[in-house]
């Protein structure tokens, strides 16, 4: 397809006149998707039942490369955020010995003169309690230093009992060496066995707690998932149960509205800012109990619930008496010009927020009613495919209704998103108010570009087209694959105009927005360790599958005829989200 359709100011220019046009430009549409072996960097889910092996697997590659003990390899990868990367880097850099006290890990050699059998019957004296104790209930760190297990026992109560369960360091004087997690657990199970649980938990959520590649799903009920992405956590992802995030903030998915943006106008709705703007606009304070009062007559003697009578026009107190053109012994005659600016700014205000406000509620809306279509287009289709019909394949209805609803959601979260653009709060010193006009005519362009072709496509797809004739049907999907590479190019282009002409410009990058997918939010994928996915290649290399099929095998698999071709019926499932595609090989 041509780019140049969309700056033309014809209506003709959206649509495709032929059905081998609009292929056409549905095979132009394709550059954005990815070879099916991309989803091996996609988010993953992580269950209760996975979260263990997960953890274990970032443990098992710092216990091989630098030979440790699990507690240890645990000690380092939870100073540095289970970042393994990041850990490496710090290796290679720095050396083994920064790395290790840096994270409180102390070594030390065990000492020849020192025999643990010997010293089992020998009184030790505690430096914590001051008591001679014998060998036998004592116990040594790594670090060297040595205590009652009474003394540590209860240390380690407090810790835990404090939330310090996953950095628990020595007792003794400015040590910051981090304790055997396998003697933390010993000593506390033998009087607290539900602390000791307590703290193995809290040791396996810290995969989570203190991963910044990994969170909870915000889910409410939580699901119990958490979702682990690989390279940028600048993104939106798709939990296992459905609910749709934003990776960086945890709040529901909100592009083209950066965090920060999000964050301000979920506060604006919730609060009552706005409220207290339409009471500005529309009431005056009682001079006598200081109520609000709402006018609602014509003249401007007001009387309160009180009894107190006031002007109008001034809010000052009066008397009761009146005549047709003036209240008696009152004059207020004389402009205040500070209260009348102030007055005039609330009321912009809030005919602004309502603005962007009213918009952004209606496509919300839209998009909830548009939800129910799923089930009613899937009956049309079922319906469709009984009929003794020319066309055959129906592919591009629900790649429609999808796009609909990707489309519909970057146009609801547009109005947020141009309410702070283009407004006073965050960037008042970033534009003057020529380049603020200049940019919000440039994105206002294309918003409404991008909301016409959304409500036409919504309205094809609402269409009855499973009761339309042959040749009707045929013009149905045209329009519908028009309009869905139509939206779908205009949101890419908003997004572009978005990250370079509008945040991109600005001096402070705080606003960042995540990248817009074609295919809609990334759906997270089942978390499989890398122990279970090289076992479950070699269980199907020796399940007598023909060899050029085994994923074990050394050499490439062959493509799948079809996959990249022009074809009419696989141009059209390319361009359906990347799970149905790999459904409808």
């Amino acid at each position: 397809m041509d780019d140049d359709y969309l700056e033309s100011g014809e209506e003709e220019d959206y649509y495709y006149t032929s059905d081998q046009e609009s292929l056409d430009g549905l095979d132009h549409d394709q550059s954005n998707l990815q070879p099916l072996s991309s989803t091996l960097n996609t988010p993953k889910v992580i269950t209760k039942e996975s979260l263990l092996a997960a953890q274990r697997e970032d443990l098992r590659r710092v216990m091989e490369l630098l030979s440790l003990k699990e507690h240890h390899a645990r000690t380092l990868l939870i100073h540095h955020r289970w970042d393994v990367e990041k850990l490496f880097a710090v290796l290679v850099e720095k050396g083994k010995d920064c790395l290790f006290s840096g994270a409180g890990l102390t070594l030390v050699e065990d000492d020849p003169t020192f025999s643990p059998s010997s010293s089992m019957m020998m009184m030790m004296s505690c430096d914590i309690c001051v008591e001679d104790v014998a060998g036998l209930h004592m116990t040594r760190m790594d670090c060297g230093h040595c205590f009652c297990n009474n003394c540590w026992a209860r240390h380690f109560t407090i810790m835990i009992n404090e939330g310090q369960s996953k950095r628990i360091r020595c007792m003794a004087y400015k040590c910051n060496a981090i304790c055997d997690e396998d003697v933390v657990r010993c000593l506390v199970s033998k009087t607290q066995p539900d602390l000791a649980d307590k703290f193995d938990r809290f040791l396996i959520e810290s995969y989570i707690e203190d991963n910044r590649m990994v969170k909870w799903c915000p889910s409410t009920p939580h699901c119990g998932n958490a979702i682990r992405v690989e390279d940028d956590e600048l993104c939106e992802v798709e939990c296992s149960c459905g609910f749709q995030f934003c990776f960086s903030c945890s709040y529901q998915a909100h592009s083209p509205c950066s965090c920060a943006m999000w964050e301000l106008w979920r506060k604006k709705c919730h609060d009552e800012s706005e409220t207290v703007n339409w009471i500005t606009v529309h009431t005056k304070p009682c001079p006598k109990c200081f109520k609000p009062v709402e006018k609602n007559g014509g003249c401007n003697l007001v009387t309160c619930l009180c009894g107190q009578s006031f002007c109008w026009l001034c809010g000052g107190a009066t008397g009761k008496d009146h005549t047709w053109s003036s209240i008696s012994g009152h004059s207020c005659g004389r402009y205040q010009e500070d209260k009348e600016k102030q007055l005039e700014r609330a009321k912009r205000d809030l005919y602004r927020y309502m603005h962007y406000h009213n918009r952004y509620k209606a496509h919300i809306d839209s998009s909830k009613l548009e939800d129910r279509l799923s089930d009613t287009i899937f009956e049309k289709v079922s319906i469709l495919e009984k009929r003794q019909l020319q066309l055959k394949d129906f592919s591009w209805v629900t790649n429609g209704l999808n796009r609909l609803f990707r489309s519909r959601r970057v146009l609801s979260y547009s109005y947020p998103f141009a309410f702070y653009m283009f407004g006073e709060e965050l960037f008042k010193d970033e534009m003057s108010a020529e380049e603020r006009v200049i940019k919000q005519n440039l994105f206002e362009d294309q918003q409404q570009q991008l909301e016409a072709n959304v409500e036409k496509l919504s309205k094809f797809l609402e269409e009855p087209f499973d009761q339309f004739a042959d040749h009707k049907l045929v013009q149905i999907r045209i329009q519908v694959i028009n309009l869905s590479v139509a939206v779908n190019t205009l949101c890419k282009k908003m997004y572009e105009c978005i990250e370079n002409d509008l945040l991109g410009s600005l001096q402070l990058g705080i606003h960042n927005i995540s990248p817009y997918r074609s295919n809609g939010i990334e759906r997270a994928s089942d978390f499989i360790s890398s122990r279970e996915a090289a076992g479950e290649k070699c269980q199907t290399s020796n399940s007598g599958w023909n060899s050029e099929h085994t994923s074990c095998s050394s050499r490439k698999r062959p493509r799948k005829e079809g996959i990249y071709s022009n074809s009419q019926t696989t141009l059209l499932d390319l361009n359906l989200p990347a799970d149905d595609v790999i459904e409808r090989k």
